[in-house]
């Protein structure tokens, strides 16, 4: 037997069922702990971890009931299977209520038990696979971990650790999908307020009077539907960290009151007059040039420099193309786990595809590809078949300035040596890519600015 063997508690006062209930499970290639009572059976669980008990209901002393509760108080995960001579339609629904999951009368056919306590574990497996499967899936969804190989995103995340450990307003900027809010929880994970909540709030597309309520709390009758007190995001998230992602949609008269509450440190709920402290740290997101808004009267200028302190921002993931590869295998992982597959690889020809394009929906977008791919996929590896169409027969091309034409010496020089390297090693990229202290992403995306045909 190895740890991974079913470990069955019988409690029964009555010899002859425990016997013959050990040796029947015992053949079936259980471990089995046998005790002729309520008290030894709960002391034997106090030693031991156990997958299935089944119990007498009977008992002199601790009887049945009393140990199916114990066991439904303490580890309410492991199933109980009840067993009695004195079988009535009470005494079954009874212990039902109680939790039991299944109930058998004496004298009860062998084979009957056996197939009980099968369906017992198999149901016991089945919950352990799920609450280990929710743990993966919550460790992977509370990541804040930015992945990156980028050297600008590297600088960047050092600045972000510096500032983190203190006060000030932070803006992050960055198109959509960037990873904006990301990025907020990272600078707050590596905060003095990390044991405090982070809370997120999206500040597009909202009315006045809801975005006050949401933001700032309201007492009962204060409008019409307010039926009750209740608090805003700014007292749920004291002693923490509030992010306010698209900042600039707020309503010029929010912005006001926004304004007010960061130069006060406190605020008042809708209908109230009764000022509240708050101790919150703010960390504003858009898509948009604040400067740009506030020089078109969608923000206001004391609240762009109010909240300004240090500006963050991130680049699309067109201008990041290296971690392209890191960030396809992080989330290939996450949704394989979520989705129950075993889809560990990325072709060669799907990371070319994926490489290659510009992602004007960025990070998003990628995660987007990737969870349609595991899904698709039918076998271990994600190939071009599971991804989207357009993919291959439309890149999507952001246009910037266009560099000479004809190359420069330098570059002629890093074309022939590049294809130095290469000859050196018949071809192999991988090979060159080390021997050229770069990865493979790059030597691809190297020969391809440089026009060399691919060996």
């Amino acid at each position: 037997m190895n740890d991974t063997t079913p470990h069955v508690l019988i409690i029964d006062d009555e010899k002859i069922a425990l016997v013959n209930l050990t040796h029947v499970l015992e053949a079936e290639g259980y471990r089995v702990t046998a005790c002729s009572d309520g008290q030894a059976g709960l002391a034997a669980m106090q030693k031991n971890a156990f997958d299935l008990v089944l119990t007498d209901l009977r008992m002199p002393g601790i009887n049945g009931m009393e140990v199916l509760q114990h066991i439904k108080s303490t580890s309410p995960e492991i199933p109980v299977i009840m067993i009695t001579g004195h079988a009535t339609l009470d005494s079954a629904v009874d212990a039902m209520k109680a939790g039991a999951y299944h109930y058998i009368s004496k004298p009860f056919r062998l084979a009957e038990a056996r197939e009980v306590v099968r369906g017992a574990l198999e149901l016991r497996r089945i919950r352990q696979e799920n609450s280990e499967l929710k743990q993966r899936i919550e460790d992977i969804s509370s990541q804040t971990t930015i992945i990156t190989q980028d050297l600008g995103m590297q600088r960047l995340l050092e600045t972000a650790r510096q500032i983190a450990e203190t006060d000030c307003s932070v803006v992050i900027h960055g198109e959509s999908g960037t990873g904006k809010e990301l990025l907020a929880r990272y600078i707050h994970q590596k905060s003095l307020r990390s044991e405090k909540k982070f809370i997120a709030f999206n500040c597009g597309a909202l009315h006045e009077e809801i975005a006050a309520s949401e933001l700032f709390g309201h007492e009962k009758g204060a409008f019409t539907g307010a039926l009750s007190q209740k608090i805003g995001l700014f007292e749920a998230a004291d002693g923490g960290t509030l992010f306010l992602d698209e900042v600039a949609e707020l309503p010029l008269l929010m912005q006001v009151k926004l304004l007010r509450v960061l130069q006060e440190r406190e605020l008042m709920r809708v209908g109230s007059v009764e000022p509240i402290d708050i101790d919150v740290r703010i960390i504003a997101a858009s898509n948009r040039d604040l400067k740009a808004a506030v020089k078109d009267g969608k923000m206001r200028d004391d609240l762009y420099f109010r909240l300004n302190v240090v500006t963050l921002t991130l680049p699309p993931l067109r201008e990041r193309r290296e971690d392209i590869p890191l960030l396809a295998y992080y989330l290939l992982r996450k949704y394989s786990v979520m989705m129950g597959r075993d889809v560990q690889e990325i072709s060669n020809a799907a990371m070319e595809r994926l490489v290659e394009y510009d992602y004007p929906g960025n990070i998003r977008e990628l995660s987007n590809f990737i969870e349609r791919g595991v899904a698709l996929t039918q076998d271990n590896t994600l190939d071009v078949q599971a991804l989207p169409q357009s993919l291959g027969a439309l890149t999507v091309r952001v246009f910037t300035p266009e560099k000479p034409a004809a190359p420069t010496t330098l570059q002629e020089q890093e074309a022939e040596h590049i294809l130095s390297v290469l000859k050196m090693v018949d071809g192999n990229r991988t090979q060159a890519a080390r021997m050229l202290g770069i990865d493979r992403v790059s030597l691809w995306r190297k020969l391809k600015k440089l026009g060399i045909d691919s060996m």
